[in-house]
């Protein structure tokens, strides 16, 4: 697929508009619809956004107090093309496309506040020590009936029933649902998006896409925005929703977003693998640094209250800071197979989480530990559930308080992001807290 703006748009005289889109904080894509004709603007830093689009909390709705709302009187940030092809919106009703745009200031230097940025900054670190992280994540997410109040399982378009029973990795509920996932396959294809392989997960139509390997983590992370936005489109065309909530239904599976990661040296040899099952020292001085970071990042993590619901016991969520060979009860994955593809797997983030802030945590974690050499304690053996390890947060405001109080994190993060993602949550926060729900509502009203 071409990376020339200009010729991609000639070849497609069809399209009639472009979505200039930046990511916020929360992995939310906002900006401006434009005609074609105006892509010339769009390419050369024409467009221009506020600084605070991408501060805004998950109502869209302005942080109080900020410093890029009234501090700087809601100045200007230039958008710039980050240089990924653009994607055609072929679920629309006209045809038209998307450009990703990250942000910077007026004599050109990055915005640090722009979470894309954030990713690139540990690029360019890794960069610098001769390692290239090779990425693969594994996305979970559901289909539901949106005909109600509340989301229920989809009913099969073969069938005509409505989903009632847990089959996880069944081939036929996914040949029931093959008209929507033949066009997640053929349009991310169409948009160099690299799909491997597709399961149903146990949850009543949950389904687990996962991504291929690819040593590129701005391009993955760029890929699993647009992926994320393509799958609800494309669910909307078949007449279904489709969500990325880490918890869409208190009694059925959570989803999570898991990360395959890998390094390679300037030579293109893994550096994980020295021959063993075990993987090389520099594995575990990378699986060292992860584990010191996990609990200051939990809220790249786990960045909503709807998040927390989804890290119970026994579930396959990840409940503490722990490591293990092929042990999916633990936060960290060694994989089994070939000792040239040696690897972790890093099983904490959920879905609903933005993919650069996890791939700056987990990235920039596993950078400190291989700097630093940091050595890890020994690997779980059996149920990570039962071993007396360091919990992960359970409750959304103590993840944002370790984020902005975490020692490591400024070694990740810039103290703009950083201030501004907890601000963002702190917001968010209060606003929960001072909801009362329907269920409290039934449960106390005439009753305490």
């Amino acid at each position: 697929m071409g990376s020339d703006p200009k010729a991609w748009l000639a070849e497609r005289p069809e399209i009639a508009s472009i979505f200039a889109c930046l990511c916020d904080l929360n992995g939310t894509l906002r900006g401006k619809w434009m005609a074609a004709e105006q892509s010339s603007k769009l390419l050369s830093g024409g467009i221009r956004m506020p600084f605070s689009t991408l501060n805004v909390d998950i109502w869209g709705a302005d942080i109080e107090g900020s410093q890029f709302v009234y501090e700087t009187g809601d100045a200007d940030g230039v958008c710039s093309y980050t240089g990924r092809p653009l994607v055609a919106a072929d679920w629309m009703s006209r045809p038209g496309a998307m450009a990703l745009l990250w942000m910077s200031h007026e004599d050109g230097t990055p915005f640090l506040g722009d979470p894309r940025r954030a990713l690139a900054a540990i690029c360019e670190r890794y960069e610098a020590a001769g390692l290239s992280p090779v990425v693969a994540g594994e996305f979970e997410f559901y289909l539901f009936d949106p005909s109600g109040a509340r989301p229920m399982p989809p009913i099969s378009p073969v069938s005509g029933d409505r989903l009632d029973a847990h089959n996880a990795i069944s081939i036929s509920e996914m040949q029931h649902f093959e008209g929507f996932l033949n066009d997640v396959y053929d349009y991310c294809g169409n948009q160099d998006i690299g799909l491997d392989t597709t399961i149903s997960e146990y949850g009543f139509g949950q389904f687990e896409v996962s991504m291929k390997h690819i040593a590129d983590p701005l391009k993955a992370a760029d890929d699993a925005i647009l992926f994320k936005h393509m799958v609800r489109a494309i669910a909307r065309k078949h007449g279904f929703g489709a969500t990325f909530m880490a918890k869409p239904y208190g009694d059925d599976s959570g989803s999570g977003l898991h990360y395959h990661v890998s390094m390679l040296d300037t030579d293109g040899a893994n550096v994980f693998d020295d021959g063993s099952a075990e993987g090389s020292e520099t594995l575990r001085h990378a699986v060292g640094g992860l584990l010191t970071t996990m609990q200051e990042c939990m809220l790249a993590f786990a960045p909503h209250e709807n998040s927390y619901r989804r890290f119970q016991p026994g579930t396959h969520s990840p409940a503490s800071v722990g490591w293990g060979y092929e042990n999916r009860t633990a936060a960290v994955r060694i994989p089994g197979g070939s000792a040239q593809a040696r690897r972790f797997e890093h099983r904490v983030a959920g879905a609903d989480a933005n993919p650069y802030l996890v791939l700056a945590s987990i990235l920039g974690g596993a950078l400190l530990g291989i700097e630093r050499k940091l050595t890890p304690p020994p690997p779980v053996d059996g149920n990570a559930y039962d071993a007396d390890l360091p919990p992960l947060a359970q409750e959304w405001g103590a993840a944002i308080e370790a984020f902005n109080a975490g020692s490591h994190v400024i070694d990740i993060f810039s103290p703009t992001l950083q201030r501004m993602f907890v601000d963002c949550k702190r917001q968010e926060l209060h606003r929960f807290r001072r909801t009362v729900t329907e269920f409290e509502h039934q449960t106390y009203l005439e009753v305490v």
